[in-house]
């Protein structure tokens, strides 16, 4: 039997579970995915929110600014590349000025750095901004960060440390007995004390496997435009419009790796599992967003995507034991700020409510930190090419548009978290995710994956099971 399952491999589930590590506890981690962090933490924005905009008292106000302000440790534990650039609320019409002073007394409310920029300093900040500016909320505690290698290597750690880690198991029923709980997917059955309800845009559909709830989890679709790194300073801030009931509206921003967000829309959907596009909604996130920057190169764009938000019925995260159960703890509804929440939500789940449930005893050895990644793009010159004759493996390049070495790959597929998808290499290793979208080295990959798994390209996963990009071979051996 488990101490403790955790239901979902997002980003909430990383941290709970990193969290949960450090004491002596079995945990274990289920996911319906081939892959960790591969739904709404997947697809977002990859903002780290300073907390000025939640509502004074809720928990995304509460655990917003705590996230935010564990973000740079946490980073550097992991190893995660981070940006404390800052967010820029802009103000277009003199009748919005009101509504930046209103944010600003809200973000003072919630312990957030928040001031108020003039027409010029904004010009100046932003050179790329519309012209037409009235002024701007800045919060300098803002910032972005990279959602991919966030989840993987917050996992990565619990890994290191104990954790275990099921995918590919769709939780279809949970059964309540004395001592605990079995949990059953489609294929197996597992035992624990304490159950952990972390399933995202499913968190209600679990919920309800436990008892009747009075919640629901809508899902909310974003469209996003990616941008090539063409070309520094297009923005050096986030940009937000004012937010609206919708949320914070279409930001314009550059991420940690130089490419460049535009979006997201926000309209709710009927399906879990849409994260199509269409033409219209793109063409109105384009609109809205060449209102902050009328510059915006869209030749420059080398995809689309949509993810979806998992809004809850009662508009603040819900964390809180089931009512009938204090050892099945729901964590549902952490929308936006939710990826710079996990952190602060992580600890607080393990130390607060699994913590009066179970005794927590910590390990008198663990790992707060990842093995140090090697990247040889960062380093001087002189120094790569020392690396490179003493591991040449360093020197041969996979991904042409990133810049991605075999030495990189081998490293990330010999971690204690598998990969087991040309995706998942995707995500930790950015392999794929330049201007080609891995046209040229997608074969590389799928050879690459094929051997380290002893199996042949044809069983190699794009993403999901059941989804390869070789169907077969053409020519065989010695024809």
């Amino acid at each position: 039997m488990e101490d403790v399952i955790i239901i979902g491999a997002g980003a909430v589930g990383a941290f709970i579970a990193r969290s949960l590590s450090v004491y002596e506890l079995k945990v274990l981690v289920l996911d319906k995915e081939n892959d960790v962090g591969d739904v709404t933490s997947m697809a977002n924005s990859a903002i780290a929110h300073s907390g000025y905009d939640p509502e004074p008292g809720t928990k995304k106000a509460i655990f917003n600014v705590a996230g935010n302000k564990m973000m740079p440790t946490v980073c550097r534990e992991l190893d995660v590349p981070y940006g404390k650039i800052g967010t820029m609320t802009i103000a277009l019409e003199d009748s919005q000025l009101k509504t930046l002073e209103d944010l600003k007394l809200r973000a003072e409310k919630n312990g957030v750095e928040a001031r108020l920029m003039s027409h010029d300093e904004v010009i100046k900040a932003e050179p790329n901004i519309n012209p037409e500016v009235k002024g701007a909320l800045l919060c300098p505690t803002g910032g972005i960060v990279n959602p991919f290698l966030l989840v993987a290597r917050a996992f990565e750690n619990a890994m290191d440390n104990g954790v275990k880690l099921a995918l590919n198991e769709e939780v279809t029923g949970i059964e309540s007995k004395k001592d605990g709980f079995v949990v059953k997917t489609k294929d197996n059955e597992y035992e624990a004390k304490v159950v952990i309800n972390a399933a995202g845009l499913h968190s209600d559909d679990v919920a309800k496997m436990i008892e009747p709830i009075s919640w629901s989890i809508n899902p909310r679709k974003g469209e996003y435009y990616v941008l090539d790194h063409y070309a520094p300073g297009l923005v050096n801030h986030v940009l937000f419009p004012l937010p609206s009931s919708k949320g914070k509206g279409v930001l314009v921003t550059t991420t940690t790796s130089g490419d460049y967000l535009v979006g997201p829309s926000s309209e709710f959907v009927p399906s879990k599992d849409d994260v199509s596009t269409d033409v219209m909604t793109l063409e109105d996130v384009k609109a809205q967003a060449k209102s902050l920057v009328p510059n915006i190169p869209f030749n420059q764009q080398i995809r689309v995507y949509a993810g979806l938000r998992a809004t809850p019925s009662t508009h603040d995260f819900i964390i809180e034991p089931a009512k009938s159960n204090s050892k099945f703890i729901n964590v549902a509804g952490i929308e936006s700020p939710g990826l710079v929440s996990s952190p602060a939500i992580g600890e607080y789940v393990a130390d607060k409510l699994v913590g009066a449930v179970l005794p927590l005893k910590k390990k008198a050895h663990y790992e707060t930190k990842v093995r140090p990644y090697v990247k040889p793009l960062t380093m001087p010159l002189e120094e790569r090419n020392a690396l490179i004759k003493e591991h040449p493996d360093y020197g041969m390049m996979v991904c042409q548009c990133e810049k991605v070495s075999l030495g990189e790959i081998k490293d990330v597929m010999s971690r204690s978290l598998p990969v087991y998808s040309v995706k998942a290499l995707k995500k930790r290793t950015r392999a794929g995710f330049g201007k080609c979208q891995g046209g040229f080295c997608q074969p590389s990959i799928v050879r690459l994956l094929a051997e380290y798994y002893h199996t042949t390209p044809d069983k190699v996963n794009y993403d999901k099971l059941n989804s390869p990009l070789v169907v077969e071979e053409v020519k065989k051996e010695g024809k």
